[in-house]
């Protein structure tokens, strides 16, 4: 069994709301709204546990948590080619790799 605890939170302030919205990034359609950042959280974790109940109860298939999945650490991206000569350019300008480039940006 998945515990709710493993999901990825994220609790943030809606100006809009007045006040503070809990969302979690493997079930984009469940949020909580709260007044205060910790009830958010404690509420959008609460309904994320019974969800997980209900959908084991029913046979649906639960997605993992992005924390317990493996990742590669390779990544395709596809750049317009004017952009990959201009990066490849700065790359070689600064003596590194044009793989170290992109990922000392996407880094920071």
């Amino acid at each position: 069994m998945i515990h709710a605890d493993h999901y990825t939170y994220r609790v943030r302030w809606s100006r809009e709301d007045d006040g503070f919205l809990g969302t979690v990034a493997e079930f984009p359609s469940l949020s909580w709204f709260a007044e205060t950042s910790r009830d958010a959280f404690s509420g959008i974790n609460h309904l994320v546990a019974e969800i997980l109940t209900d959908m084991e109860l029913t046979g649906e298939i639960i997605p993992s948590p992005l924390s317990d999945r493996a990742y590669s650490g390779k990544l395709l991206v596809r750049i317009a080619p004017e952009l990959h000569r201009n990066l490849a350019i700065e790359a070689a300008e600064q003596q590194v790799s044009l793989n170290r480039l992109i990922s000392t940006r996407l880094a920071s």
